[in-house]
């Protein structure tokens, strides 16, 4: 039998959603502000040959997608679940990282002030659609190069973005860690592991990373009275590093960040769930 699929309040993704924005908003303008805020920009990412510069840009790339085509006419696009969101947006990176590299060009290759000023009118767009007096209707369709999805599911997505993207930005900056929305975190959290057990379906192991999510993935026998069980645990920002490519299996175990009990709780071979 397939996983429940999993739904989210959309109060509580608008919210949270608003609370991370501010939060990157807030991080930024932190970034951008003082004498080495040049350097600071110019600094190197774990994302390949993006600077923060780069990072940046595409955070607010990210953001600003919602309300730039929210309104635009539908072409019939197939549907779209958030699990497939998760499996397929690594195919189109190429095209993200063209994007990311023309707006960074466009918008984002001034001055730290300039930088600050275009990451808040990406920002202040989003939070208007979320928390403005017109909120726009959480079923209406919103196409993407993956296929359709309510706006609902399309901002779990921008949850993943700018959680994901937000931890990477505290890493290049060398920061012991990003003051993320709490029930950010939760959604994302719970997404990634849902897609565990969608790519990897069966009963074999228990990903549990509490206190937001437990889930049971991998084909083999399912836990049984007495039977003892293949149990992974660990925290939810390693979880999201796992699932993302960030750290590796290995390391995460070596550096006792994941308890993994029972001959089948390996899941290296089964991460990242999204690239």
């Amino acid at each position: 039998m397939p996983p429940k699929t999993r739904s989210y309040d959309p109060v509580k993704v608008r919210t949270a959603l608003a609370a991370q924005v501010g939060a990157l908003r807030a991080a930024v303008h932190e970034l951008c502000a003082g004498p080495d805020a040049e350097r600071r920009l110019a600094r190197p990412t774990r994302l390949g040959e993006w600077r923060v510069r780069e990072l940046v840009a595409h955070l607010a790339l990210q953001i600003e997608w919602v309300p730039r085509h929210v309104q635009e006419p539908l072409r019939g696009a197939p549907d779209l679940s958030l699990a497939q969101w998760v499996a397929g947006v690594g195919t189109v990176a190429p095209l993200l990282d063209a994007g990311t590299r023309e707006y960074t060009a466009k918008a984002f290759d001034g001055t730290p002030a300039e930088v600050a000023a275009a990451f808040d009118a990406a920002a202040q767009a989003l939070i208007a659609l979320l928390v403005g007096p017109e909120v726009a209707d959480p079923a209406r369709r919103f196409e993407i190069r993956l296929g359709s999805m309510p706006l609902s599911d399309m901002l779990v997505t921008r949850l993943v973005e700018t959680v994901v993207h937000a931890d990477d930005l505290a890493d290049a900056l060398g920061l012991p860690g990003f003051a993320h929305d709490r029930q950010a975190v939760a959604a994302v959290v719970r997404l990634l592991a849902d897609a565990l057990a969608a790519q990897a379906p069966g009963g074999a192991v228990e990903l549990r990373v509490p206190p937001y999510a437990v889930v049971q993935a991998v084909e083999g026998p399912r836990h049984t009275r007495g039977t003892p069980p293949n149990v992974v645990e660990t925290d939810p920002l390693t979880w999201i590093r796992l699932a993302t490519g960030r750290i590796g299996w290995a390391a995460a175990v070596e550096d006792a960040l994941v308890s993994a009990s029972g001959e089948r709780s390996d899941l290296s071979g089964h991460l990242p769930v999204l690239n």
